[in-house]
């Protein structure tokens, strides 16, 4: 007698638990619906909006690449090429008396001296 009454009592338990559950997940179900809805409405003009942001900055540096950086690129290089041979020709004239071609290469010898001949050589001392 009292085991059934118990076993009835544990049908209802589980029959009123399983009727909670049934409600919690239709309501799970609508705040997800909910959440979609608000996401579609609100989220999408933001990626949109970031899309064209996207499309404008790559314009821009577009723009500026061809615009701006590369012939300040070009002229850059032409200024250093000027430069360095303004370097080369003034070189030869600082030589005063000289020819303007060294007839040996500075780096002929460690201590400036010929080739031919050793720096060391007491012969050679002016």
């Amino acid at each position: 007698m009292i085991t059934a009454q118990i076993r009835d009592i544990a049908i209802i338990v589980v029959a009123v638990q399983s009727i909670v559950i049934g409600v919690l997940i239709a309501v799970l179900i609508f705040q997800l619906w909910r959440l979609m809805k608000v996401i579609k409405s609100d989220i999408q003009p933001i990626i949109k909006d970031t899309q064209e942001t996207i499309g404008t900055v790559r314009g821009t540096a577009t723009f500026m690449s061809e615009n701006v950086v590369s012939p300040v690129m070009k002229t850059q290089g032409l200024v250093a090429g000027a430069r360095r041979t303004a370097q080369v020709l003034g070189s030869g004239l600082r030589l005063g008396s000289r020819s303007w071609r060294r007839s040996t290469p500075r780096s002929a010898t460690a201590d400036g001296g010929s080739p031919t001949q050793p720096a060391g050589d007491p012969s050679t001392a002016k």
